[in-house]
């Protein structure tokens, strides 16, 4: 029972979300049973609102539209501010998470975003729009090498300002 004051939001006034999201990588994971096998979905999703805050997220659940909505709330609790320098990144860094090794380097306006993957899609919901990055390690798992990439932002410093 609703309060007096209480109202449910118009069509249209709800309250818009400032995060967009990109799903990188939706797999169906089985659990084999005595009684056979037991089909779950986990979804990686990335949420940035691309002037410095991304986060990297993971659902799992019985159905594709269930898992991606737990990806995002999960992602949103994880969210990081990356230090931005206009366009690019303040210094070069070197990130290892797992079997996945990134590298980036800042790069001079105009430069663009050069990416592969989903470094790409972690840099570019960042607001990184001059940067060259690079998958070294030895796996080619969207999530390992996503979670690298928050990792290499994270060693990030900011600058001290002079006075």
């Amino acid at each position: 029972m609703r309060k007096q004051g209480d109202r449910k939001p118009h069509r249209g006034m709800e309250k818009k979300d400032e995060y967009q999201d990109k799903v990188i990588d939706l797999r169906r994971v089985t659990r084999v049973t005595a009684g056979g096998k037991r089909f779950r979905f986990r979804a990686t999703v990335i949420i940035g609102d691309q002037k410095g805050k991304v986060g990297v997220g993971i659902g799992k659940g019985l159905d594709v539209s269930q898992t991606i909505a737990k990806a995002r709330a999960n992602a949103k609790r994880h969210i990081i501010i990356v230090p931005l320098r206009g366009r690019t990144i303040p210094h070069e860094v070197d990130a290892k998470f797992s079997a996945a090794k990134v590298q980036l380097k800042p790069a001079k306006t105009g430069h663009g975003l050069i990416a592969g993957g989903s470094v790409r899609a972690v840099l570019a919901l960042a607001g990184v729009k001059d940067i060259t990055a690079k998958c070294m390690g030895s796996t080619s798992n969207k999530l390992t090498n996503a979670q690298a990439t928050i990792e290499a932002l994270r060693q990030l410093k900011t600058e001290k300002i002079k006075q």
